[in-house]
Order: structure tokens, then sequence, then C-alpha cells
């Protein structure tokens, strides 16, 4: 069963792009062109987007429209990047982030 987010409250169904790779933290992960950051990284297993500052608690996605501040990262050398609304594109760089600040984890 695949964990792949088909259709978002916000942006809708999801058309599944071609298949291209991204960084993790300096891992190569796979995803569908267009389709929310926060997706690709889902359907891959990875759920932890950032930690909080004060007590390094894990978050990932949350409210999914880009309201909350849980599923930012830094994303190609910019933080605070909400990913579950930013569509995702081949060869980007996306790091765990620390906080919301830009501080990277």
């Amino acid at each position: 069963m695949e964990a792949r987010i088909s259709e978002h409250p916000i942006l809708g169904v999801m058309e599944k792009g071609q298949l291209v790779s991204f960084t993790l933290d300096g891992k190569t992960v796979q995803g569908f062109e267009g389709e929310p950051i926060a997706a690709a990284l889902k359907a891959a297993g990875l759920m932890v987007h950032r930690y909080t500052a004060k007590e390094h608690k894990p978050r990932g996605i949350f409210c999914a429209i880009g309201r909350c501040t849980d599923c930012v990262m830094v994303v190609d050398g910019v933080p605070n990047v909400r990913t579950c609304i930013t569509p995702l594109r081949a060869g980007m760089q996306v790091k765990t982030q620390y906080g919301v600040s830009d501080r990277q984890f």
C-alpha cells in the first residue's frame, strides 16, 4: 500500500509529474515533480521535518495547508520553507531544520 498523498485539501488532486531525485540531509530521495515536498517525504517514510528549538521535539506534517510551521525545512539554502505547499523540483536540497529560524539541525 502506497503512503503517497493523492489529494491535498488546498492544492487539489495531485498530478504525478516525472519521477525526480532530490536530497534530504545529503541522502538521495525520489518523488514526483510538482507534488509537495512533504508528500514526497511522507511517501518515502520520512516524517520528521524539523525539531523544536526549546525541547528538541520532532515535527512533521500537521495542517498540510501552509498555516502552521511544523513542516518547515531548509530548501535550497532558504530556511522556513513550508514543505506541505512547496512543489518538488529535481535536484532540490532539503535539510532538516532546527526550530523556526535559519539554524539547521
